[in-house]
């Protein structure tokens, strides 16, 4: 008899149907359910009291956990998260912590009810393992999640669930990450949902079988029963607002969470232009020796009050670079729990009512087993995130009393750096294992009024924390050398990205070399957009210094401040390797900022000299790249910044070659469509000029391109696209003929096809 492959039954393209679901339950498992008139019978103070007491439970459990975990990934870093669901798995009240794992937490538990309610059946006591990105709960192996149904007067009332990322589950690469890999069986064991509890007791066989496959089981046991910990607190504090309110004044407070938050969002939407955005990104690499650039791209359709993402046209799955559906789903969820829903309370399951996912099977955003997943939502679930924020920020831009949810895209991506090897400091050496978690301090995208956060953090984890470095030199043989922001690493625009950060550490106190595994993306396409003309924040590089003579440095007394004063022969990085740092040598990783909003040339001359002086933008970038000359003193010099921008601006008109006079419309009373364009009735024309741009649809308008190397977005763009991938890069531009002012701006293949429509026709094709 041959068995069905668990997760290979297709999630719908649509939410989960309740009632559907409800009516495959068997007898044996009756839930708590009620009516229509109990919900809108509620009180608003009842509401409000018990709505507060639901979101304090998730609080809870995520102290709890942090006080019981052992691990910087959730005691430091908060890569982790939490919900409480009703009983059919919906999220009712989520963390604040990894929103990505929004996206897949009731996936499991949709699929445990469908496949496990009769055998090995689900009773109250009972909690739930599983790590398997094809079932749901988590984006990729490392993400393991334990989750429990709460049960009242013998009947299934709802389910809490914990889950975090955990730094190693066995497979062949340290930290469970294989570069190389091109399957799931060369990475971590993916393990269906299991029962790790029955009647309120740890089973000690399954937990030992979990804890085998780690090269650091203290840690991944600690972990497994921290969670376990977190969801009884859960379960205890949920029993208490039940039994102080009613169960089914609870579960109709549950309801409505959900309800009210998917009103709330469908209210905006209709407030919203229909419409369809389109945007593209590319992954470079997708395992160790390819040299391929792999695609994901999206169309956004807004309609009314509902929205449909169709990835149809995304790359097939290739080497690790691959998400499952729960993946997509929460890389969605990254976007627009804060885009869209930043002021709305954050009950999952009845925003993800408001959308619905298309995509093709197979792809490197939705891939069919057995494709390797463990850079799932570090790499194509993120860039999945990061092209549906484009999508839903060029929609709100066209609302003003919105842009302070429109945003450039913020650090393009996770850097994943492993080491491993022998802590000899103490009496016995032993070994260790760590994520170097410094790139939690990414830069944030730039705004329509303010600049993006200078190592804000990352997108997708509101809570989350860098860590602290004299801790991490604590737990782990390494020196930091430093870490430190890095000037010109935000985007360039009117409004400036945040800037991100770099380190560099050593090996310190151990004999040995420290294994690395390197999975990163960002390096020769750009992943951290601007918008509106604004450039992209810097790639992501990282180098190892062989040869150095930092020891003999350090012994001497000096601290070496960059790689000149390291030494020895710098050793670019690929984006997918496996390699060592010894003893006396040099890893140095810098991360991504983001992205810059609006043209350069026209942010405040001031704020460029403040962001000199403040060491967030280099002299020699402020003349060249914003076009702010300044003194001696560091002020603005007014009069030779005036030349020095009319000159840049006559720069691009020269590369386009002769351009007609055009004609120029009034756009006083022109509506929004971004920083750069206003709409007259039919017409498109520049904010800044007046010049008509086209008329009919927005996506029809007369720009003109502008092609060079990479080295023309700026220093914060590594030009190293031929030592990653073989498909030559370049820097595009789409200007307005009449002023010159930088529409769209993008760092891509010199073959890709823009997909932005609003530039999708041009009066001059100018290479430099």
């Amino acid at each position: 008899m041959t068995m069905a492959v668990p997760g290979s039954e297709r999630f719908s393209s649509r939410p989960i149907d309740p009632d559907t679901l409800a009516a495959t339950l068997p007898a044996s498992l009756p839930v708590h359910t009620v009516t229509q008139e109990q919900i809108d019978a509620l009180d608003p103070l009842t509401y409000e009291v018990v709505r507060h007491r639901l979101w304090s439970v998730t609080d809870e459990m995520g102290e709890a956990l942090k006080r019981m975990s052992g691990s910087p990934i959730v005691t430091d870093a908060n890569d982790f998260d939490f919900a409480v669901s009703d009983e059919l798995g919906q999220e009712v009240q989520v963390g604040l912590y990894n929103t990505m794992l929004v996206g897949a937490v009731d996936l499991a538990i949709y699929w445990t009810l469908q496949h496990r309610a009769t055998n090995p059946g689900i009773a109250e006591g009972d909690m739930f393992l599983t790590n398997d990105p094809w079932v749901g709960g988590g984006l990729h192996q490392n993400d393991a999640m334990v989750y429990q149904p709460v049960f009242w007067e013998g009947k299934l009332f709802g389910w809490t669930s914990a889950i975090a990322h955990q730094p190693d589950l066995g497979g062949v690469g340290l930290g469970s990450f294989s570069p190389a890999a091109q399957d799931v069986f060369s990475e971590s064991l993916p393990t269906p949902p299991i029962k790790v509890v029955r009647d309120g007791v740890l089973q000690d066989d399954v937990a030992d079988v979990w804890v085998r496959r780690s090269r650091v089981p203290m840690m991944i046991g600690l972990d497994l029963r921290a969670k376990v910990g977190a969801n009884t607190v859960g379960r205890d504090r949920l029993l208490a607002v039940i039994e102080q309110y009613g169960a089914d004044t609870v579960k109709a407070v549950m309801k409505r969470m959900m309800s009210d938050a998917e009103s709330r969002l469908r209210g905006k939407l209709r407030g919203l232009p229909d419409g369809t955005w389109r945007a593209t990104g590319y992954q470079d690499q997708s395992h160790t020796g390819d040299r391929e650039l792999h695609r994901i791209t999206v169309a956004m359709t807004k309609t009314d009050d509902h929205i449909a993402f169709d990835f149809t046209g995304t790359d097939p799955q290739s080497g690790v670079v691959n998400c499952t559906y729960a993946g997509m789903r929460g890389g969605v969820m990254l976007a627009l729990l804060p885009i869209l829903a930043g002021d709305i309370p954050w009950s999952a399951g009845g925003l993800m009512r408001c959308f619905d996912l298309v995509a093709e099977e197979g792809t490197i955003n939705n891939a069919s087993f057995p494709a390797a997943v463990g850079r799932g939502p570090i790499g194509p679930a993120w860039l999945t995130g990061n092209l549906v924020a484009e999508c839903l920020s060029q929609m709100l831009d066209q609302s003003p009393a919105l842009d302070a949810h429109v945003q450039a895209t913020c650090c393009g991506t996770w850097d994943t750096a492993v080491i491993a090897g022998l802590d000899q400091r103490g009496a016995v050496p032993t070994p260790f294992l760590s994520i170097i978690m410094d790139p939690m301090a990414g830069g944030y995208g730039a705004q329509p009024q303010a600049d993006g956060m200078d190592t804000g953090g990352l997108f997708c984890i509101p809570l989350g924390r860098v860590p602290d470095v004299e801790m991490t030199e604590f737990l782990y043989p390494v020196l930091a050398l430093w870490r430190r922001e890095e000037p010109d690493s935000g985007g360039p625009g009117r409004r400036r990205g945040g800037v991100g950060a770099s380190i560099a550490i050593t090996p310190h106190g151990t004999s040995f070399p420290i294994g690395l595994v390197l999975a990163s993306n960002g390096k020769a396409v750009s992943q951290n957009n601007g918008l509106a003309g604004g450039y992209p924040g810097n790639t992501g590089v990282e180098w190892i210094s062989r040869g150095s003579d930092v020891t003999t440095m350090l012994g001497a007394g000096t601290l070496p401040g960059d790689l000149d004063d390291v030494g020895g022969a710098p050793e670019l990085q690929p984006c997918y390797g496996e390699t060592y740092v010894a003893p006396g040598e040099v890893f140095t990783m810098f991360w991504q900022g983001g992205g810059g909003y609006g043209d350069p040339l026209v942010r405040e001359p001031e704020d460029v000299a403040r962001d000199v002086r403040e060491g967030k933008v280099s002299a020699g970038q402020a003349d060249a790249g914003y076009g702010v000359v300044l003194d001696g003193a560091g002020a603005v010099d007014a009069a030779a910044t005036g030349t020095r921008r009319r000159d840049l601006r006559e720069a691009r008109r020269a590369r386009s070659g002769n351009q007609e006079p055009r004609p120029t419309i009034d756009v006083a009373d022109g509506r929004r469509l971004d920083d750069n364009l206003v709409a007259v009735g039919a017409e498109v024309a520049c904010r800044h000029c007046a010049t008509l741009l086209g008329s009919g649809a927005v996506g029809e308008l007369d720009l003109v391109r502008l092609e060079g190397p990479v080295s023309d977005a700026g220093p914060q763009v590594v030009d190293g696209a031929g030592e990653y991938v073989d498909r030559e890069v370049h820097f595009r531009q789409y200007c307005c003929p009449g002023c010159f002012t930088a529409i769209s701006t993008a760092v891509v293949p010199v073959d890709h096809v823009d997909d932005v429509t609003r530039t999708s026709r041009v009066l001059a094709d100018a290479r430099a």
